[in-house]
């Protein structure tokens, strides 16, 4: 291998080890995926696809009251929140991509200085996020739990309404996000490891893993960057649970091949739904199977 190449794997290697200080999964955490809430979280989220009167329908045979339905004008951003006075909890679900507006937000690649999150975040994520919780703040009850869900961009948003909820002592209870994008970086992942953050993926779900990852810029510790559990929903009732630079690295092999039909079937939220209710009465955790290959990241010359 030329001598720049092993520069190359040297530089990874140390990024690598700087990374792995971040805490891991032990044994009784990965056991403890509750597939019967996620597919709770997952009603949810889709919900927020359907018309006000069917996510009324849906919160109320919950108990839940619709306390907000509303969609930002100039983004075209729904969202709604659900409030249970007999549990004390609140649930905030936001829609994914639906329109060419959605898509100007998710292209929005910069990362910026978020002055309610205190840290680098997403511009365009960060944008709508911050006007989805401004018409949230004053229905928020200080003393009820929260959970936080979303599909797709709508995952980005409800990942960004928790840092800062989380910044202005709210309860958060959960975030729960399905085919979620990426939104912050390492310091900004690291800085909200105590807020009890699942990511469900598909493992053909492109989404999850844009920005797509470079290897050759492990070492940049301001590259885009995943927080919380990565749980991958396999064929069946088994799944897997990568974290930190594991989930990371799962992007790589993706920049190997082509896009397919399947990458979009994938994504798609009646999938997730399919998968994860299997998952509700027997899962198994399994090992997460990878082809990764450090060497092979520089090609050949």
């Amino acid at each position: 291998m030329p001598n720049r190449h092993w520069l190359k794997l040297t530089n990874i290697v140390l990024a690598l080890t700087l990374l792995c200080a971040i805490p891991t999964l032990s044994a009784n955490e990965s056991a403890s995926i509750n597939f019967t809430e996620i597919q709770k979280q997952a009603i949810f989220a889709n919900a927020a696809y359907q018309p006000e009167g069917k996510i009324r329908t849906l919160v109320e045979s919950g108990n839940y009251t619709l306390t907000l339905y509303h969609t930002i004008p100039d983004i075209q951003i729904s969202f709604f929140l659900a409030t249970n006075e007999l549990t004390k909890t609140q649930v905030i679900s936001v829609r994914g991509t639906s329109n060419i507006e959605n898509a100007m937000i998710d292209i929005s690649l910069k990362l910026m200085v978020d002055k309610n999150a205190g840290v680098r975040l997403h511009e365009g994520f960060s944008f709508a996020a911050k006007q989805v919780y401004a018409e949230l703040k004053p229905l928020l009850k200080p003393d009820y739990k929260i959970n936080v869900t979303g599909h797709s961009l709508g995952g980005a948003i409800a990942l960004i309404l928790a840092m800062y909820l989380d910044a202005y002592q709210f309860n958060i209870e959960q975030v729960i996000t399905f085919g979620q994008p990426k939104v912050t970086n390492i310091s900004g992942a690291n800085k909200i490891q105590h807020i009890n953050v699942i990511r469900v993926v598909t493992p053909s779900d492109l989404v999850p893993l844009v920005p797509l990852f470079d290897p050759l810029d492990i070492s940049n510790l301001d590259v885009y960057w995943h927080a919380g559990k990565e749980v991958i929903l396999l064929a069946d009732t088994q799944y897997a649970i990568l974290e930190g630079t594991d989930s990371m690295l799962r992007a790589t092999r993706f920049t190997q091949k082509p896009l397919t039909e399947d990458n979009l079937k994938n994504h798609q939220m009646p999938l997730y739904l399919e998968m994860i209710k299997v998952k509700t009465k027997s899962s198994k955790l399994v090992p997460y199977q990878t082809d990764l290959n450090l060497f092979n990241l520089f090609g050949s010359d």
